[in-house]
């Protein structure tokens, strides 16, 4: 047995006769040395690891002869083992050394003596919260990676930065292979983690594909991972990543390899040493020349069909069920931001004509204009009618009344309801029907009488406890496709979610039924330029290039829109301020200033919630507080939609101390459709189980916050129960209906035109 001392850092080693003396030497040093109880589970399998290797090192001393005496011996006696190698009660396993008044070294889901396979499924622990912990317990880390992108570093960020800290020395090897990295990357690892780059600038000649991190100890347990995942757009959007988990206990011939290989790399003249003051420029240009981005021609598509994606197919296989083999005629369709329930709904219409001069009389309702003109267009690019419909909302009025688009406030009124008679429409389709329950709704709903019913909503739950499915569709939901489903069906683009600290005391603003006074939290964020300030530089820290994002940002009031418009213009960021009180042209123009790389932002008030297709946002800005987990997808929906160039939502959400009665749970709840309980531990690992390519990262003050307001609601009242109950199903669902789940997932986002 080996009587080196022991060096900090983490181990997985049961605790002999033999070590009890290391440990002793080891605490007299200064050192604190942290053991465990095995798991009962694990007992044997520790046992038996622990008899192989004090055998092994015996038979390796021995002639050929008596090597085989002895295991006959073993097998047929078992005796103990040398001495030093006895097992102290217990047992225990030593699992860490550190330096005090340092606190246990964080560890990997995956134990440090073993190989895993990492396939970026819900089942597996996310790569990038497997890097992170092994970060935190390295001595040196090598990383190979084809592609190095922003992107995949502000996912490690806090954990790179953490190492660079403590004087890990990180070696870096990329190439820029069809112009893939980014310089902004290299500037970081360079130029904040103090690390060496090494690149290979001939693109032409070399195309190195390998994805590979070390992860070097000095206890000897030293790991590594090999795959298919680059820090890039790809490896984030894909999804379908395989990286296997190397170990040198398990692995060492490997990991031997790994080690070679890279420093043969590394020693390699192709690799140039990167000086961001030296190659910068050279860099740049040599990266515009890889990157081969040119446009594709536009192609006339108005002869196509629209046709349903695989999971929008389903939704509407669902519906005709519904109809036909259970006789129901009032539906409820509960399908993700972006997942295309108005196509759905207008195919669904269209299977429902009997031929095209012979359309069922039809009333789509929604609460703004811009919705239901993208609606019609809809319904009419579904139906190839161009003259299909009438709008009626603000000075629009319907001539025929057969085929009517339809706002709320227009139809709703009560001295214009009655001239419609009961049975006017066959299909009466109701889009965001969690608004439901307010009395205009209630109204239109009580009114009609349809043939056909559908209602549309990417939240059924809302904030104060109603859940329309119960209210109205006695609990049953036609066809369900949650974000989580959506997303790790890859389709939507994947988000990149900061929670982000702004030093905010909310605790003295009025809080009632689940919402802070507006004019009092107006007032607290209108001129507050040391908040604005924390939120242009979580903009420049988190988003690769500002001046061409095209973001979203969510205010509390016009003031408060207008204030951040004006702080964002004066940083070089153009910005607009829009409210519900905007003229429709104004906001039309601003979103197409928005596309067009005009502005960078666009701050709403009451604006662009829900139901706007707005697929060009890649970046939300959360600047009011919200715990209603129907707002709080909403807005994050407005930049889910996949557009061209677009790999990733970038959501920064500005956390302060709220009111005692603030609820985070709902929202990060509906988010990941996590109990309060399994949310409060991945919150403290993480979040290691989200959709492929998504992540949750908070900074330290926002975990606290967010953690300790979660721990509040593991202790709720009575009623708040109750509430709760109704809001969430539980966690653990049978194998069918996930298997249901999934095979509604399938496919891809908008609906596609088929020839």
């Amino acid at each position: 047995m080996s009587t080196a001392p022991l060096d900090p850092g983490l181990y997985e080693l049961l605790v002999t006769a033999g070590m009890s003396d290391l440990l002793r030497d080891a605490d007299s040093s200064g050192l604190v040395p942290v053991t465990a109880e095995v798991d009962s589970a694990d007992v044997a399998h520790v046992l038996t690891q622990h008899i192989s290797t004090a055998l092994s090192q015996v038979l390796a001393t021995l002639p050929r002869e008596e090597q085989v005496e002895l295991a006959n011996r073993v097998l047929q006696a078992l005796p103990p083992s040398e001495p030093a190698a006895t097992v102290v009660p217990g047992p225990r396993m030593l699992t860490s050394v550190s330096q005090p008044p340092a606190p246990a070294l964080p560890r990997p889901s995956t134990p440090l003596s073993d190989v895993a396979l990492f396939t970026n499924s819900r089942m597996d622990p996310q790569l990038g919260s497997e890097l992170r912990l092994e970060m935190a317990s390295a001595d040196r880390i090598d990383l190979l990676c084809a592609f190095v992108q922003w992107s995949g570093i502000r996912v490690l960020e806090d954990a790179l930065r953490a190492a660079a800290e403590r004087g890990v020395k990180i070696r870096v090897l990329t190439t820029t292979y069809i112009g893939a990295t980014d310089r902004k990357a290299l500037d970081y690892f360079v130029q904040a983690l103090n690390a060496e780059v090494r690149v290979n600038y001939d693109a032409k000649s070399t195309h190195l594909h390998a994805k590979a991190w070390m992860f070097h100890r000095a206890s000897g347990y030293t790991t590594a991972y090999v795959g298919s995942s680059n820090m890039s757009r790809a490896a984030l959007v894909d999804g379908l990543e395989w990286n296997v988990r190397l170990s040198r206990q398990a692995t060492p011939s490997l990991l031997d390899k790994f080690e070679s290989t890279f420093d043969t790399y590394w020693d390699d003249a192709a690799f140039a040493t990167y000086d961001p003051e030296r190659d910068a420029a050279y860099l740049d240009t040599l990266l515009a020349q890889n990157s081969g981005r040119s446009t594709s021609a536009s192609l006339d598509v108005s002869h196509l069909d629209v046709r349903p994606y695989p999971h929008q197919q389903a939704m509407l296989s669902d519906l005709t069920s519904e109809r036909e083999v259970h006789g129901r005629h009032q539906n409820l369709l509960v399908a993700a931001t972006g997942t295309g329930k108005t196509v759905v709904a207008a195919l669904d219409y269209k299977r429902q004509c009997r031929s095209p001069g012979l359309r069922p009389t039809l009333l789509f309702v929604a609460h703004r204009k811009e919705i239901l003109e993208q609606a019609l267009r809809t319904y009419r690019d579904v139906l190839k009618d161009g003259s299909f419909g009438e709008l009626f909302v603000g000075n629009s009025k319907p001539v025929r009344g057969q085929h009517v688009f339809a706002s709320i406030q227009s139809i709703a009124r009560p001295d214009g309801l009655h001239r419609w008679a009961r049975e006017r429409f066959e299909i009466v389709v109701m889009d965001e029907f969690h608004h439901a329950e307010a009395a205009t709704y209630r109204r239109v709903l009580e009114h009609f009488a349809p043939r056909e019913l559908l209602g549309l909503t990417a939240t059924p739950e809302r904030a104060d406890g109603v859940d329309v499915a119960q209210e109205f569709f006695n609990g049953r939901v036609a066809s369900e496709l949650r974000l989580w489903d959506a997303l790790s069906a890859d389709l939507l683009v994947p988000f990149h979610y900061f929670g982000i600290a702004d030093g905010v005391d909310l605790g003295s603003i009025r809080f009632t039924r689940g919402r802070y006074d507006v004019d009092e939290l107006s007032k607290l964020y209108t001129g507050n330029t040391a908040r604005a300030a924390k939120v242009l530089a979580a903009v420049q820290d988190k988003v690769t290039d500002p001046t061409r994002m095209r973001a979203l940002g969510f205010c509390v009031s016009v003031d408060h829109a207008r204030f951040m418009a004006q702080v964002f213009n004066d940083a070089g960021l153009p910005a607009l301020a829009l409210s519900g009180e905007s003229q429709p042209l104004e906001r039309r123009h601003g979103l197409e200033r928005l596309r067009d790389g005009q502005l960078a932002c666009i701050f709403a008030v009451d604006l662009f919630n829900e139901g706007l297709d707005i697929p060009m946002i890649d970046t939300v800005l959360m600047l009011r507080p919200t715990q209603s987990a129907t707002i709080f997808l909403q807005q994050l929906g407005r930049g889910l939609r996949r557009a061209d160039d677009k790999a990733v939502l970038t959501v920064l959400d500005f956390v302060g101390h709220q009111n005692q009665a603030f609820r985070f749970d709902l929202k990060y709840r509906a988010l990941t459709g996590l109990s309060r309980n399994k949310l409060e531990h991945s919150i403290e690992a993480g979040f290691p189980f989200l959709p492929p390519g998504s992540q949750i990262v908070f900074d330290r003050v926002a975990e606290e916050i967010v953690l300790e307001n979660v721990r509040k609601q593991l202790k709720l009242s009575t009623k708040d129960l109750v509430v709760d109950v109704r809001q969430h199903k539980p966690d653990e669902v049978p194998a069918s209906d996930y298997t249901l789940s999934l095979e509604i997932s399938r496919g891809c986002g908008l609906a596609r035109r088929t020839a």
